[in-house]
Parts: C-alpha cells; structure tokens; sequence
C-alpha cells in the first residue's frame, strides 16, 4: 500500500560571497507565507525543522516590525527544507495524485568560503562535504550583490570580474576532492542562475538592464566559470551557466545617508522570491526537453536531470497523457531518438503554451485537482516573471 503524504523534492543551491543578502533573501522566501493574512488556497509552505521556521520568521518579524535586518550568519553551511503542502490530500481524488508534498530543499553555501582560506583541515573538509550535500540540486543561484554594483558604480567591472574570479576559484578548490578519483561527476547543478540580489536598489531596472551589464563587463569571466564547471562533468554541454538571469529583491529599504543603516523597510515590497519555487520545480524539466532534443546525452546522466520530470509532466498536462510511466521507462540511451520517443509527454508539457496552461489551471481549480493547479500555476507564474522583467530563461 502506498505511504502518505507522498514526497517530490526539488533541490536549489544558493551561493553568495558574505553579505550578498542570502539570509534576508530566505527570510523573505518564508516570512510571508506565515502572516495571518496570507492565504494560498492550493497550499501551505511549512518549515519542516520547526527551529529554523522559527528563526527564519523572527528574521521577518524584525524587519517588517523594527526595520532590523538578521544578524549575518558567517561560516554557517545550514540545509533549509521547506514543505508545499498540497490541500485535499486526504479525499480520495487526492490519493490518485502522484505525490503530496514538493519539497523544496534549500543549501545556503556560506560567502567566506569563497574569498578566504580554510583555517583547518576540519573546515576544508567541511566545505567539501557542504558542497556534496548539494550535489543533487538542478538548479543553483550565483547572487551579484547590487549593493556592491551600486558601491562600484562606474567601475562595476572591477566587482563583477572579482566575483566571477571568486566563484570560479572556489569551485577548483574543491574539485580534487569532489571528483574523488572519478573522471567526471554525473550529478551536479546543471543550471546556474545569475541573480541580482538587493535588486530595490535600482528600480528603474528590469532584467535586461541587468543581464545586459553583466555580459557586458564581465563575459569572459563567465565563459571562465562554465569552463570550470564543464570540466567537472560528464555530457558538459548539458550545461547552462550565465545564460538565465533573475532579479531578486527582499524588501525595499530605505536607508540612512548617515550611516547607511536601515529607517524603514517595505517587506510588502518584494521581487522575484515568488518565482525560486517555479524556477526549482519547473525550470529543469524544461532544459531536459531542451538539451535532449538537440545533444547526446548518457542516460546515467539523463536519468539524474530533472529526475521525477515524468510525474511532473503527466501532472502538467492534466494526467491526459496515457502511459507516461511506461513511455519514459523505455526512453533510448541517447538524446535525438530520446527525444522523439518522449513527444508526448515531457516535450508536451515543457512546450504547453500559455493559454493552454491557464486552461488546465481552470479546470483543475474548479475540480480541485490542486497537484496540477498548483504546478500550471507556477508555470504561469514562470511565464509573468518573464513578462513583467524579473527573468530571462535560455533557450539554448
């Protein structure tokens, strides 16, 4: 008999050098789902260790009553899960639903780690097993501080290439130990998402202003970064580093010209958080449409992107897809007849259009089928974060 709640997990790295926001961010990603007034009528988000939904909270709570930001969080590697809950998961048309619960599993890799050495042999050992722990994320989310651009301004240059420089030299670091005699690693982020973090900070941006400065100062010192991680991995071309862009904001801060400090913060203010849960669930499954129809994937390496993409896309597309389970099982080793074989399920939901997806988003609400409403809402959502200047997918 099957066990209940039925669990999908979605894993996101978060990297960030020290003080590039990434604990206010999560408070903010959180906070807001816990007030009083908040109401999704598809889900609950719960902290599943109760301690850190605590702490997380008291965060928020400190900024949107006393305009006081977390204290920062230097050297801690913490592991954050969070639970959507779906409604209606104990009527019967619940139990017929693939899973209950999407987890979203959060890794905050800490900022120090990227710009200083290790001070022991306990600690390099720490970082290494850190970033194994993540290993399993799709998708991973490298922070431009806008703080620091706005700190640069003229020379963002300078910043930009630091922070590349930065990224990529932690990574060679660790890389000895994380290959750990293999040639190549299977699993590992395969999307890696340039985010603007404090992104209030210029509000007459939109996504393009920011990818557009990025590339433009510093697009050598990405294609650097690609390189590195490419070299990592198996099937490199099945890779996307600097070519998905985001804007992030956790509040709008108002600060003093005296010290710079904050007198009020806007928490109502935020951007971009409500599209991690649709970039973490959806995204991937996109790509592995995307790559697979056009590159020559191993299926060992097929079957660790987006793992779980068969169930979301038969959730997708309204269960109208027959024998999906079945299909997916037999899908060739390699991608172009990979590709072919899987048309009517993972290609149809990766490519299900707007309209098509709002259509089956009604339907769902109005049958309280809340798995598939809760997920072509989130590709809605991914679609309005595309329009409104908050995101910039590749379509490469």
């Amino acid at each position: 008999m099957a066990q209940y709640p039925r669990v999908r997990e979605q894993h996101i790295a978060v990297f960030g050098e020290s003080g590039s926001g990434k604990t206010v961010l999560l408070s903010s990603f959180f906070g807001p789902t816990q007030e009083g007034g908040y109401s999704k009528n598809l889900w609950d988000l719960v902290a599943d260790d109760a301690g850190q939904g605590n702490r997380l909270y008291q965060n928020f709570l400190g900024m949107r009553d006393r305009s006081t930001v977390p204290m920062p969080t230097r050297f801690n590697a913490t592991t954050y899960g969070f639970s959507v809950k779906l409604r209606g998961g104990d009527d019967a048309d619940g139990k017929k639903r693939p899973f209950d619960v999407l987890r979203l599993v959060w890794h905050d890799y800490p900022g120090e780690w990227f710009t200083e050495s290790p001070s022991s042999e306990e600690e390099a050992s720490r970082r290494v097993e850190t970033f194994r722990a993540l290993l399993g994320s799709d998708v991973a989310l490298l922070l431009v501080d806008g703080q620091k651009l706005l700190d640069h301004r003229g020379e963002e240059e300078r910043y930009l290439r630091s922070l590349m420089t930065n990224y990529r030299q932690g990574i060679l670091r660790l890389r000895e130990d994380l290959l750990a005699g293999q040639p190549r690693l299977v699993q590992f982020p395969r999307i890696w998402i340039l985010a603007l973090s404090k992104a209030d900070l210029f509000p007459d941006w939109d996504v393009y202003a920011f990818r557009d400065l990025v590339i433009g100062q510093a697009a050598e010192h990405i294609d650097e970064l690609r390189a590195t991680i490419q070299d990592l991995v198996e099937a490199p071309d099945a890779l996307s580093v600097g070519e998905d862009f985001l804007l992030l904001s956790s509040a709008r801060f108002e600060l003093s010209s005296a010290d710079a400090t904050p007198v009020t913060i806007d928490v109502t203010r935020r951007v971009g958080l409500d599209l991690i849960l649709p970039v973490a669930s959806l995204l991937p499954l996109e790509r592995r449409v995307q790559w697979n129809e056009r590159l020559e994937i191993p299926r060992k390496v097929l079957d660790t992107l987006a793992v779980g993409a068969d169930a979301l896309a038969l959730v997708l597309t309204g269960g109208k897809i027959a024998g999906l389970n079945k299909l997916v099982g037999r899908l060739p080793r390699v991608g172009p007849l990979a590709s072919r074989a899987a048309i009517p399920a993972l290609i149809a939901a990766a490519r299900m259009a707007e309209s098509q997806a709002r259509q089956i988003n009604a339907r769902a609400r109005e049958n309280h089928d809340f798995l598939t409403a809760t997920l072509t809402q989130f590709k809605l959502d991914l679609e309005q974060g595309i329009k409104s200047g908050l995101l910039i997918r590749s379509r490469r």
